[in-house]
Order: structure tokens, then C-alpha cells, then sequence
């Protein structure tokens, strides 16, 4: 049985072989799949075309008229070559895998933020890419970095960014990997920081002092704080905060899951159903490994199609030797306003 290794991070797992392995040699072919294997995976509609963008060299992107057959586009949005030299200057360390990115339409214009970082530390990098079309794949465009952390300066770490547009039309980012957790931060037109605004935590895995926090199995820089991956979705005049706990990228010893809170601003406070802020270690779980298809789940988008609304992250698969699959499942909402699956 031929395996194709994927690499996130310091993990390496192999796929089953529901991959065409005699079009993986041909590095230019499109690979047709219908189990995909992702991390961190994000979706977009245009012309009837869904785009599945996930964590891989160059970015990962995948094409689908119905969400179950998925094209892959072989060398990644970003081929070698075609990186922005910034981001290995602002981290060092950081070369093609580029993990964990957003995609949003924003006055007539697409967008996409992506994370460049090294597996464990906070000096990372979020950048910004532009295009008219998603169908160009080929078309996208450096714009530049939105924000950046660095080891010996900042307490957070600017990977997993997630793009949201307040009622008012402002668009704002959220991004956080353990350190002290989820951040938000208001943009200008441009998706850039706006003039003078300051990132601002909203979520922690563990209030401020606690000291009942899992020993870090991962990384000794990240202390146990192990929160990271937000997404916000608008519903019926809330804002609904999605975040992953505890920890990915270790196959089937991952213990990954999905808590949420919910506000009535962008900015916060975020509660859960027992009004507790997530600041201070708040949100309910929504989804976690059943232990039968799947020992984990986690890094996860939410959005509304037009038939209904979504849930998308990945999950380590049990049958599969560990293997980080796509996971998508419909929302439904109780009838006091919040979702469940």
C-alpha cells in the first residue's frame, strides 16, 4: 500500500489510501478525493463553487460542486518561489508549510489571511493575500502583514486568524494560540490594523491563576493555556465564539474539542450558557471526540450555505490510524439561541 506522508508541524502522519496514489506523482494533476485529509479547514462560495482552503505547503486548496467530491490543487496557492520573502525575515525558522487560513469577501474584493510560525513558538506572522476570484487560483496578491508577535515582546501568538464583519460593516480579525489566548483587533478598509487599535484578549482555556491546567505535552514556550483556533458567526443578533481546547497535531493522542460562548458585541464579553465570561476560562462544549469514528476534533469554521447553516473542522480518525479528516455537520438552534449539531 503506498502512503503519502503530510507533515504539520513536528507530527507526521500517514494517510489511508482513499487518495489516487498514482496521481500523486504527477505533481501537476488534480487529485480527486472524496475522503479529504485537512488541518485547520475553511470554506468559501463563488459561482457555484465551493473552495476548501487547510494548513499545508503553499496553502492547501480543494475545489467541489456539492462539498463531497474535492479537487486538489497540487502545488498550493503559493507555490516555492512565490512566498512574500517577509515572512521568513519577521520568522525565522518558517519556510513553505503555511498553516491555518481565512478567507472572507469584503467589499467586492476576496480576502485571505494566513500564518506563517514554527511549531511551539509565539514569534509568528499573519499575512494578507487579495484576489478578484477565487477561480484564480493563481491570482492572488501580497498584501503585506497584518499583525505579528514576537517571543521577547508580545503574550499572545498571531497564528489562526478568522475574519469578522460587525453589523456596522467593520471588519475586524480574531486570531490566539495558548500564551494568553484569543485576540481581537479592529481593521480599516484595507484589512490592515486600524490607526491606533490594540489587540485585546477575549477568551482564555483557563482563568488568569489557575493552576489545574494539563501539563503541555507539546511545546515548553506555550505554557498550558491551551485555547487557540477562534471563529466567529453571526446568528440573529449574536456573535457566536467558536475555540478549540487542550491539544492538536498528535494523530490519535490528540484531545481536541470545540466550546462556544456567545455575545451581543463583536468586542466581548463572550458567556456561556451559564453566563460565565470566557475570559475566565467560560464556554460549553460542542463538539468533542465520539470515540468511535473519531478520537478528537477541533479547529473549526462555521457558516451559512444555502442549504443551511454549517460546521467544518477537521477530526483524527480512529479507523484511519489517527489521520486528520474533513469533518462537516449541520447547525440547528434551540430555541433560546444556540446551536447545536
Amino acid at each position: 500500500m503506498n502512503l503519502k506522508k503530510y507533515i504539520y508541524g513536528a507530527v507526521v502522519l500517514a494517510t489511508a489510501p482513499f487518495f489516487n496514489t498514482a496521481q500523486v506523482s504527477a505533481q501537476t494533476a488534480p487529485l480527486a478525493v472524496d475522503t479529504p485529509m485537512v488541518h485547520d479547514p475553511v470554506m468559501a462560495f463563488e459561482d457555484g463553487q465551493y473552495y476548501l482552503y487547510c494548513t499545508g505547503h503553499g496553502i492547501t486548496q480543494m475545489t467541489s460542486s456539492d462539498r463531497r467530491h474535492w479537487t486538489i490543487k497540487p502545488e498550493g496557492l503559493l507555490p516555492e518561489g512565490k512566498i512574500p520573502a517577509w515572512t521568513r525575515d519577521s520568522v525565522p525558522g518558517f519556510e513553505t508549510h503555511i498553516w491555518a487560513p481565512d478567507v472572507i469577501k469584503y467589499r467586492g474584493k476576496w480576502y485571505m489571511a494566513y500564518s506563517c510560525s514554527t511549531f511551539g513558538k509565539n514569534t509568528s506572522a499573519i499575512g494578507l493575500l487579495s484576489n478578484t476570484s477565487l477561480a484564480n487560483a493563481d491570482g492572488w496578491k501580497d498584501e503585506g502583514c497584518i499583525v505579528a508577535s514576537k517571543g521577547d515582546r508580545d503574550n499572545w501568538n498571531a497564528i489562526d486568524p478568522n475574519f469578522i464583519v460587525d453589523k456596522k460593516g467593520n471588519a475586524w480579525m480574531t486570531w490566539g494560540s495558548f500564551w494568553d489566548g484569543i485576540q481581537l483587533i479592529q481593521l480599516d478598509r484595507s484589512l490592515h490594523v486600524k490607526r491606533g487599535a490594540k489587540p485585546v484578549t477575549i477568551a482564555r482555556r483557563h482563568a488568569v491563576g489557575d493552576t489545574n491546567a494539563e501539563p503541555n505535552p507539546t511545546s515548553e514556550f506555550a505554557g498550558t493555556n491551551a485555547i487557540e483556533a477562534p471563529f466567529i458567526m453571526q446568528h440573529d443578533g449574536y456573535y457566536y465564539l467558536f475555540v478549540s481546547w487542550d491539544y492538536c497535531c498528535r494523530g490519535a493522542k490528540s484531545n481536541y474539542r470545540v466550546a462556544v460562548g456567545r455575545s451581543k458585541k463583536v468586542a466581548g464579553p463572550y458567556l456561556d450558557r451559564n453566563g460565565k465570561d470566557m475570559r475566565e476560562g467560560g464556554g460549553n462544549i460542542f463538539l468533542e471526540g465520539d470515540k468511535r469514528e473519531f478520537e478528537a476534533a477541533g479547529h473549526c469554521a462555521a457558516y451559512s450555505f444555502a442549504d443551511g447553516d454549517w460546521f467544518v473542522c477537521h477530526g483524527y480518525s480512529m479507523q484511519k490510524n489517527g489521520a486528520p479528516l474533513l469533518i462537516q455537520k449541520k447547525i440547528s438552534w434551540t430555541a433560546d439561541g444556540w446551536p447545536t449539531l
